[in-house]
């Protein structure tokens, strides 16, 4: 082969070299991108029975182009449905159907409430099973879709109460607790409770000394003014009644199932109060802790995804329930993925078969929400590897012209 052409080769490459490099550098601060870089093998012309000792090699030539899929910098853009995988994996998209893999994560909402991204392909995630634990099924893939309606209310089931009941407090008998007349109970606490349909109701407790040899209380309980069927007897005395021991701590009287109470177009409320760790010391009357389970209903307020990929929908009533897990995918060999542009890839036979995960499973990466994955280009690098693909150029450009001086001076000859 000829110096001609085998120098044309090293053009050829470094011309190679060239093109793969400027895409670098144009991809700078594309997100999610992955630099490639040029790989080169020499040209040797093999003749049968073997090599001659004097053989030379016929030049260059281009083997691959191998994309390096080193973790780029995530950086904070303060939009909560920006996600970047931190590690290991790729996220799934699915282009009417066809899945497509990506590390951007720069993701919205269309008008149909779907999760997109810009070309607005579908995020793939794991449908829930239980929001509110949560778990979900993983052996499917699905659309993620935002619903943008009120979250249910949920009654109130539960109170429980952590206070101090004054050993100071005078006896006052054996007696009606009247709401009305505070001379008939000693103390008193309320908190608000939430019917079926998400409506707030007033509960107020009534605290009666009776004796201070037996530690014993009255309680009472009253909803919106109005007590439950077996909170009071029919001789109208409280039926509930708290026993302490003499070292203050709680004997019996907890916790306290009240009967329903009947609220007009609502189910009817069943509400146990625990006293479990309430006191009776020689101190004054305290509530410490008071809490119930119930919530009304609340609008969607915003949207969270936390490091495992858990989508959260979260309400203005305080409740955060997920609404799927993003899917993580990886393949054995990455680099024989195809690159179909718009910061995607496919899988690709070479590639091997996709390998389904979640975020911090395995060796897959955590998710960052808020972020994206810069492109993992090195611009002195690769302004470095500019200058020596030109060399490379100008070096083969010159065995071109010394041949061809060779040859001009062969043809000279007289």
């Amino acid at each position: 082969m000829s110096a001609f052409n085998i120098a044309l080769s090293g053009l050829n490459a470094a011309s190679t070299d060239l093109s793969v490099t400027s895409n670098n550098i144009a991809n700078a601060s594309t997100v999610g991108f992955k630099e490639s870089r040029t790989e080169f093998a020499d040209v040797f012309a093999a003749s049968f029975g073997g090599l001659s000792k004097t053989a030379v090699g016929d030049g260059v030539t281009v083997s691959q182009v191998a994309q390096q899929f080193d973790q780029g910098n995530l950086e904070f853009t303060g939009n909560a449905l920006d996600v970047a995988v931190n590690g290991q994996g790729f996220l799934i998209y699915s282009d009417g159907g066809t899945q497509v893999y990506s590390r951007n994560g720069a993701l919205n909402v269309d008008r149909e409430g779907y999760m997109v991204n810009a070309q607005s392909q579908r995020l793939q995630v794991y449908d829930v099973v239980d929001p509110n634990i949560p778990t979900f099924n993983t052996g499917s893939l699905s659309d993620l879709q935002l619903q943008s309606g009120d979250a249910p209310p949920n009654a109130t089931a539960n109170v429980d109460i952590l206070l101090n009941l004054s050993a100071q407090a005078p006896d006052l008998g054996a007696g009606a607790i009247d709401p009305t007349d505070p001379t008939t109970y000693s103390y008193s606490t309320s908190l608000n409770v939430f019917d079926s349909l998400g409506a707030s109701h007033t509960a107020t407790t009534y605290f009666r000394k009776i004796d201070s040899v037996t530690n014993s209380w009255d309680v009472s309980l009253y909803i919106d003014g109005t007590a439950p069927a077996n909170n009071v007897t029919a001789g109208g005395l409280a039926q509930t009644n708290m026993t302490f021991n003499p070292d203050g701590t709680l004997a019996g009287g907890s916790p306290i199932i009240y009967d329903a109470y009947a609220i007009p177009g609502a189910n009817p409320l069943n509400i146990t109060y625990d006293y479990a760790g309430s006191t009776q010391y020689g101190d004054q009357f305290a509530v410490n802790a008071l809490t119930q389970d119930g919530y009304t209903t609340g609008r969607l307020n915003s949207i969270n995804i936390d490091e495992t990929g858990t989508i959260f929908a979260r309400y203005t009533n305080g409740q955060a329930l997920a609404l799927g897990r993003v899917a993580l995918g990886d393949f054995a060999n990455k680099q024989g993925l195809q690159q179909l542009g718009d910061n995607a890839w496919a899988q690709t036979y070479s590639s091997g078969d996709l390998q389904l995960g979640e975020a911090g499973a395995g060796s897959f990466g955590l998710i960052q929400s808020g972020s994206l994955e810069a492109s993992n280009v090195d611009l002195s690098e690769q302004l470095v590897n500019l200058i020596v693909a030109e060399r490379n150029y100008q070096a083969n450009a010159e065995v071109i012209s010394t041949a061809d001086t060779l040859t001009q001076t062969i043809i000279n000859l007289r």
